[in-house]
């Protein structure tokens, strides 16, 4: 018989905490090193990450999705020209392009609460895959509450700052942007969600609320809905957001209310 071949990858003894996280922890050793596998993975995370960094909105399939919303839809760029720009000029990113702020100025719009923005940000996969569900859940809800949407906007190279300047020339109290984040080495599609009231050029980040790591292996849909339903009901009746906006969502039963379900968790 021969003889069971042994492996040459030492294991760690706390293996067992794998289970509780995606971080790379107790990945073992062979000799001084990290096994091959784990190497190997560790690669093709990174590979997936620079990937995702370089995406780009479906905008076609997006466009079509939201047309369930029976809502108009504008599709926008911002200053940035290219991909090489865009990560070099982050402020330019911040910036609507010419033609889309024509765009939105030539046809006049009724005050609205809320102004949704799909932006592509670090990872435009993470808005191609998530974006949707959240706002099947997410729209069923303000609408329940007799809040009123702006038309929605689908934007190219963004950063979260262009929301504001959409906001301000739909005349949104609201604006939430729904943003890839920068790509993790095991989240390369994580989607954001930035509420701002009373949206103006020249906001910085303390005005607005920050809804993270919103996809299945993080925050489900339907509790990142629950939050953003939270949030801006709040910031409408505040009249703020940013630091003085709490999220006491938990605390008020709020994140045990039942939203309509997307069907993906």
């Amino acid at each position: 018989m021969t003889p069971e071949k042994k492996s040459a990858v030492i294991t760690d003894p706390w293996q067992s905490l794998q289970s509780l996280t995606a971080a790379r922890i107790a990945l073992g050793r062979t000799g001084v090193s990290v096994p091959l596998q784990e190497a190997l993975n560790f690669k093709l995370a990174h590979a997936h990450a620079r990937d995702a960094v370089y995406s780009s909105l479906d905008v076609h399939a997006l466009h079509t999705a939201l047309e369930s919303f029976d809502l108009p839809i504008y599709h926008l760029k911002s200053a940035v020209t290219n991909r090489e720009e865009y990560l070099k000029r982050p402020d330019r990113g911040r910036r609507l392009d010419t033609t889309s702020v024509n765009t939105l100025t030539a046809i006049e719009h009724n005050p609205s609460d809320v102004v949704f923005v799909l932006a592509d940000g670090l990872s435009a996969t993470a808005i191609n895959r998530h974006a949707i569900p959240v706002l099947q859940n997410t729209i069923a809800a303000l609408r329940g509450a007799a809040i009123t949407l702006a038309p929605l906007c689908i934007v190219e190279q963004a950063r979260v700052a262009i929301g504001d300047a959409i906001g301000q020339l739909l005349c949104a109290k609201i604006v939430v942007i729904l943003i890839g984040e920068r790509p993790g080495l095991t989240s390369p599609d994580s989607m954001g969600a930035y509420i701002t009231y009373n949206p103006s050029v020249g906001l910085t980040d303390e005005s607005r609320n920050c809804i993270s790591n919103i996809r299945p292996e993080g925050l489900v849909y339907t509790d990142a809905a629950t939050k953003i339903v939270y949030l801006a009901q709040e910031a409408l009746r505040l009249k703020l957001s940013g630091v003085e906006l709490k999220d006491n969502s938990i605390l008020s039963g709020a994140a045990g209310h039942q939203l309509p379900s997307s069907g993906n968790q």
